[in-house]
């Protein structure tokens, strides 16, 4: 069966142009120019994915973005952003609010549908429950608190370990420096982000076949890539 794609942009030729493309690969589109019309469709459609221009007319693509993130009816749809060139805030905002990924206007038709198709695969991955992650030949053990390279044990600090767990748990998705401070130093760390540099640095030169695997996202913070390079 046809993914089904819902399109939320107000500008008529990035609706034509991004359809054609996405009708070509075989998924059902539908569109909408106004917010409040995106969310009426995902009240009635069973979507599968979500691009979302953050420029809309009156009801702004946050605004939407938090109504999807905030209904448990819509929550777990995944959600590509467009944004503007220079617009930073929007990314690190819509990527707080549980945006997946995003693109920057003008952008490539070829290069968004080839996120939709890795964005698609690792939403259909089932979750990973289990207490061993793996990337490569690198294994972590959570219950153990171990990370082994070829069997070699390294040697992390708690924060180095969080760290590396959230990034295994998210790869291909890019995450705020924000949201890494929140997810492994908690909710009342008061330090500033350089903290998250660092640790990301240490993580590199602990491990050096995460040195290309772990990408920085300028402006915004870090993600794994899906495959290691």
């Amino acid at each position: 069966m046809s993914k089904k794609i819902l399109l939320i942009e107000d500008d008529k030729d990035i609706i034509n142009l991004v359809k054609h493309y996405l009708e070509k690969e075989g998924y059902r589109t539908f569109e909408a120019s106004e917010g409040v019309k995106g969310l009426d469709i995902l009240k009635k459609e069973k979507v599968d994915l979500t691009i979302l221009d953050i420029m809309l007319p009156e009801l702004n693509g946050i605004e939407v973005l938090k109504r999807i993130k905030g209904d448990s009816k819509t929550s777990g749809i995944p959600v590509i952003m467009l944004t503007a060139k220079g617009e930073e805030t929007d990314k690190i905002v819509g990527l707080e609010l549980g945006a997946d990924d995003y693109i920057t206007k003008p952008f490539s038709p070829k290069e968004l549908v080839a996120r939709i198709k890795a964005l698609l695969r690792r939403v259909e991955k089932p979750v990973e429950k289990t207490d061993t992650l793996k990337y490569g030949e690198l294994i972590m053990d959570i219950s153990r608190h171990e990370v082994k390279v070829k069997e070699k044990e390294i040697e992390l600090t708690a924060k180095e370990f969080g760290l590396l767990e959230e990034l295994l748990r998210n790869k291909g998705r890019v995450l705020t420096r924000d949201t890494l401070l929140n997810n492994v130093w908690g909710y009342d760390y008061f330090g500033n982000t350089r903290t998250v540099d660092v640790h990301i640095r240490r993580l590199r030169e602990k491990i050096p076949l995460l040195e290309k695997s772990i990408i920085t996202v300028k402006q915004l913070g870090y993600k794994l890539s899906e495959e290691m390079r």
